[in-house]
């Protein structure tokens, strides 16, 4: 994509959705590292089902200890790899007691010393909480990214380079946010949804979906 495609490419996208949100649940930045750390390898509305009534118990990493691992895992056994996070969100909780006065630091390399804290959820957090211009390359924005040629890369790591070179203002705020859920939602890993897509002419993909299937004409791009 061309400097100008890319502008357009986010231009439209926040024209349908102004001021986009991460979709987990929460109330405070405490609350919000547990979310995404829960969110690995799990969707957002489970993580949300689970962590609503956890969280009208659990305010603070304080809480979060006195309810302890076997109570945490009451309330989180509905989602995928519950042991291992559970022990995660306990052992991060106290380092934020012991090291950080329970306050959730603010910047990446102090969240990533957070256990089952990575790179991916730091953004998440630097993003949502403190408002920074950070890229969370999940599955979703990995696809999505490579898919349409505005970042491709090999890794999350080259996807969120090249977003972090290529995404103009006044759109690196929210740019996570919008590939996130353009890939939840319309650019799908089985089946794109090209045919109601806002940025189809800007796309590289050559396989475009161009009709929507089940109507015995499905139409697609050049292969």
């Amino acid at each position: 994509m061309t400097k100008d495609q890319i502008f357009e490419f986010f231009r439209r996208l926040a024209e349908d959705n102004p001021s986009p949100e991460t979709e987990l649940e929460y109330g405070n930045a405490y609350q919000l590292v547990v979310a995404v750390a829960l969110s690995a390898q799990a969707t957002d509305v489970g993580v949300n089902k689970a962590t609503r009534a956890l969280f009208r118990e659990v305010e603070t990493p304080e809480q979060m200890l006195s309810l302890g691992e076997d109570g945490l895992k009451e309330h989180i056994k509905t989602i995928g790899l519950f042991n291992s996070k559970a022990k995660n969100v306990i052992a991060l909780s106290q380092l934020l007691v012991d090291e950080y006065d329970s306050k959730v630091p603010d910047t990446r390399e102090d969240l990533v010393r957070l256990p089952g804290v990575g790179r991916k959820t730091a953004n998440v957090v630097l993003n949502c909480w403190f408002g920074q211009e950070t890229f969370a390359v999940d599955t979703h924005i990995f696809r999505v990214g490579n898919r349409t040629g505005l970042a491709k890369g090999k890794t999350p790591e080259q996807v969120e380079a090249k977003l972090e070179k290529r995404v103009p203002q006044p759109f690196r705020l929210g740019a996570h946010h919008w590939l996130i859920l353009h890939g939840r939602y319309v650019c799908k890993a089985r089946t794109p949804e090209c045919w109601r897509c806002a940025v189809v002419d800007l796309c590289s993909y050559r396989k475009k979906v161009l009709e929507k299937p089940g109507r015995g004409n499905t139409k697609t791009g050049p292969g």
